[in-house]
């Protein structure tokens, strides 16, 4: 199976379509899709989106208390306890939702921190990395058995913010010069290289997988950030404002791309690209400060292959090995 390229397709949406919109005409009765973060932000309007198109949906939450109340009313959800930071808590979610006998058709892996103070989790690792992309690495990984079946779609949510940095291969965990925001563009850059390398695996089996920028929206991941430092990167004003209203998508926008690549008969047959505002995004050009499309050391073969490799070795698990 070839390669897809890089390139946009013409889908016919675009930045303002929402999740409702790329799902219209689309049934999804009978299918069960796994929204990690569904009950937050981006995440939330995906559940909400695909619960109306008729999926169950599982949604892992860390706070699944938290979880239950903002998801009250949607129909066909279900909520498991997960901390995408503590591997065993990934084991044990993975191996309760086996147990089940179910198969995947949509994974969705939504959840993620952004821009957090220096923080460690595990055996000291970047939480950011971890979280963000070792956390759904060994979730993929261990739910293998039931995505495989049912020829899944497996979407990693990346953000524009990978431009920010490429895998600090020396230095993953940030053990010196800790940048909140250049380790946050490790991780997006990890989410895509994560789905680089998952669809090189897996599509001979009929698993495809995908990475995407959803779009600057405000919501909870920016918890992290002090209103100052909002303000001055020109996203509000002193009253809490949006400055720049359309360069931001609401939340039913933000989720469309995601959905989506979950569920659009248009990327049939293909996999192992980056996606934006509901098509496939352009290779970014190499200019300083351009930060549309997707740079190239987040789609590298052979960067996405070690970073496979590596985060194996960490987690201790991989689906693939040997095969």
């Amino acid at each position: 199976m070839s390669t897809t390229p890089q390139h946009k397709i013409g889908s016919g949406f675009g930045a303002t379509s929402t999740a409702d919109d790329v799902l219209e005409g689309i049934d999804l009765t009978g299918k069960l899709a796994l929204v990690t973060g569904g009950y937050s932000g981006l995440g939330l309007e995906t559940t909400r989106a695909l619960s109306r198109a008729g999926a169950q949906v599982v949604v892992p939450a860390r706070r699944p208390g938290t979880a239950r109340e903002a998801l009250a009313g949607v129909e066909r959800v279900e909520v498991d306890t997960l901390d995408l930071g503590d591997l065993r808590s990934v084991r044990a979610f993975a191996e309760r939702f086996l147990a089940s006998g179910r198969t995947i058709d949509l994974l969705i892996g939504s959840a993620g921190i952004m821009a957090c103070p220096e923080t460690r989790v595990g055996p000291g690792w970047e939480a950011q990395f971890a979280t963000n992309h070792l956390g759904h690495f060994a979730l993929v990984n261990r739910l293998w058995p039931a995505i495989e079946p049912g020829g899944a779609r497996v979407v990693s949510v990346s953000s524009r913010g990978h431009h920010f940095s490429g895998i600090r291969w020396d230095d993953v965990h940030w053990r010196r010069g800790y940048d909140k925001w250049a380790a946050y563009g490790q991780a997006k850059t990890a989410n895509v290289l994560f789905a680089v390398h998952l669809d090189r695996l897996a599509r001979d089996r009929g698993v495809r997988a995908f990475a995407l920028h959803p779009g600057g929206i405000l919501t909870p991941l920016q918890r992290h950030l002090a209103k100052e430092e909002m303000v001055e990167r020109g996203w509000i004003d002193e009253q809490g404002n949006l400055l720049n209203p359309e360069g931001f998508k609401s939340p039913e926008q933000g989720a469309a791309t995601q959905v989506w690549a979950a569920t659009s008969p248009q990327l049939e047959g293909m996999g192992g690209v980056y996606l934006a505002d509901c098509d496939i995004a352009e290779p970014a050009s190499e200019a300083d400060g351009d930060r549309r499309g997707v740079r190239s050391w987040a789609t590298d073969p052979e960067q996405a292959a070690r970073l496979w490799a590596l985060s194996a070795d960490l987690t201790g698990v991989d689906a693939f090995a040997g095969r």
